[in-house]
């Protein structure tokens, strides 16, 4: 999984470099592959400065060449050659500096360097659309506004950033480190826990969805596969590219940008961990939508233009009619998506059982990004917020208005686990006698409440963002990776016991000793047998450390 630092510093205040970040992630469990700095474009764009034209006079001898001077506000003025027909004094301009890597007319990067040409001494570059790769004009220089200010990069200036993407090995317990919000709420619980104890996770913010307007007629006839199901309907979208910040947050994680409500969706998912649909709305015949499975064998061309075979157990979102438009929680269909002709959709945030989400992945060979998400398990009290903040995003990116009422078809709610904690079985696991206080600080940073406290224990409330914690062991796993594996001491004596039996059984005490042996490092070597064992003495296990 791909995890952007930027991204994570829009939740987060924290400063450590990428070593540190990827050193305390490993030890809260998500293992750090490796990390890369991406670059949001070939072209140096932070050597690229805004700048002011002082002065442009023709150089003589030839018929397009200007010598200019050129002012960057750092207290130096520049000669600078420049072949642009347009370049005038008093504009507001890009220069690439020497050392700035920028495209040639023929698109290959070259470096800037100080030179003369004809004479005229010239410490820069005067940039064209074309050679920033910003677009595909070498007609004349760009001419920003008069009031742009000098020195800014043209990476600012574009909103381009360069940033450090952490791939991260994610274990398919971890459901709740699908997103880059979960990513940073474990980092907050680490440094609340070892530095400061005020740290918080600023949440995003979304629309509120207290629309008095009747929701979109939705029915739920699987509600084993489908325990929750959203969504709403906004009208009048205008459907185009999205803005570069939201480019730049996507393409950073290895996702194609295609256009601004999709994209949304996209975002969304990365960033809360909840997986979005947007159905044309026009397409949804009936207007109503069925959530059923169909009958085997029933034909369904998917997104990618392969048209399908359903099996009886595939869930399918329906419309009105009950023609497939889109595999639950897997794949949409190819005519029912957003297109550059959509002006209407509904948007679906649901929670789909994470078992039949495998099942049809598996049987249809389609490893989707929304099907990882939902075989993890997505948090079912997250979908409504999820659908709050795809329409906080699509109505500031793509206009329109809300246009119906949320739907929430959510008839057994799933509660907080509940679950029976001792404080000596605690440390007796983690095999370090821990405080209270030390144990009850953790969890609260973890935000696992405690209720029901006595001497003894407690009862732990697991936030439903959390499908794997059920047990105590689970408890005491999420105690021991904030507190610190490493910072569990190791004893310098083992000790074990073998039973004794009058008659022993020889492989009993074998496979006892095996196991005592494998439990304290050492590999076992166990030669594969080629023929009947009763031809050969008794065979051997050796163990090497």
């Amino acid at each position: 999984m791909k995890v952007s630092l930027n991204w994570l510093r829009e939740f987060l205040d924290i400063h450590k470099t990428p070593s540190e970040i990827a050193e305390i992630l490993t030890s809260l469990g998500l293992e750090v592959e490796g990390w890369d700095t991406v670059k949001p474009s070939p072209v140096d764009l932070d050597k690229v400065l805004t700048g002011k034209v002082l002065t442009c006079e023709r150089i003589p001898d030839t018929d397009h060449l200007s010598a200019t001077t050129v002012d960057v506000g750092d207290g130096v003025v520049r000669s600078v050659v420049c072949g642009a027909p347009n370049v005038a004094a008093g504009q507001i301009v890009f220069l690439a500096v020497p050392g700035a890597n920028v495209f040639s007319k023929d698109g290959e990067l070259f470096t800037i360097g100080e030179r003369k040409v004809k004479g005229v001494p010239s410490q820069g570059m005067i940039c064209a659309e074309d050679e920033l790769g910003i677009g595909h004009d070498h007609a004349g220089i760009i001419v920003l506004p008069s009031d742009t200010p000098l020195g800014r990069s043209a990476a600012d200036h574009f909103q381009k950033e360069s940033d450090t993407v952490i791939e991260v090995g994610l274990t398919p317990n971890r459901a709740d480190a699908t997103n880059h919000l979960g990513v940073a709420q474990d980092l907050a619980a680490y440094l609340r826990v070892h530095e400061n104890e005020a740290t918080e996770v600023r949440l995003p913010k979304g629309s509120s969805l207290s629309i008095s307007n009747s929701p979109y007629a939705v029915s739920v006839e699987n509600v084993e596969a489908c325990p929750r199901y959203a969504g709403i309907v906004l009208k009048n979208l205008k459907i185009q590219e999205s803005p570069e910040w939201l480019k730049n947050r996507l393409l950073a994680v290895g996702q194609r940008p295609i256009n601004n409500v999709v994209d949304v969706t996209n975002f969304v998912r990365i960033e809360l961990g909840q997986p979005l649909h947007a159905f044309d709305l026009e397409q949804i015949k009936g207007n109503k939508i069925l959530v059923k499975t169909l009958p085997e064998g029933t034909k369904f061309k998917t997104l990618d233009e392969v048209e399908r075979k359903l099996f009886a157990e595939d869930l399918m979102i329906c419309d009105g009619e009950s023609n497939p438009m889109c595999i639950g929680g897997v794949f949409g269909g190819f005519t029912s998506g957003v297109s550059n002709k959509t002006t209407s959709i509904f948007l679906e945030s649901a929670f789909f059982n994470p078992k039949w989400i495998r099942r049809s992945m598996l049987r249809h060979g389609l490893r989707t990004d929304a099907a990882w998400s939902f075989e993890k398990g997505v948090d079912p009290n997250g979908c409504v917020r999820a659908v709050e903040r795809a329409v906080a995003l699509m109505l500031e990116l793509a206009g329109g208005e809300i246009a119906s009422g949320l739907v929430d078809h959510y008839p057994n709610p799933v509660l907080p686990a509940r679950i029976a904690c001792e404080f000596a079985r605690i440390n007796a696991l983690i095999g370090e006698n821990l405080s209270k206080e030390r144990i009850k600080k953790i969890l609260a940073a973890l935000e696992i409440g405690v209720e029901n406290e006595t001497p003894v224990g407690f009862t732990a409330i697991v936030p439903t963002n959390k499908p794997d914690v059920t047990r105590e062991a689970d408890i005491v796993e999420e105690i021991l990776r904030v507190h610190g594996l490493d910072a569990v001491p190791v004893p310098t004596q083992i000790r074990s016991s073998i039973e004794i039996q009058a008659k022993p059984n020889p492989d009993a005490v074998r496979n006892l000793a095996a196991d005592f042996l494998a439990a304290n490092g050492f590999n076992e070597c166990m030669s594969l047998a080629l023929s009947n064992s009763g031809l050969l003495p008794r065979r051997r296990r050796v163990f090497a450390p």
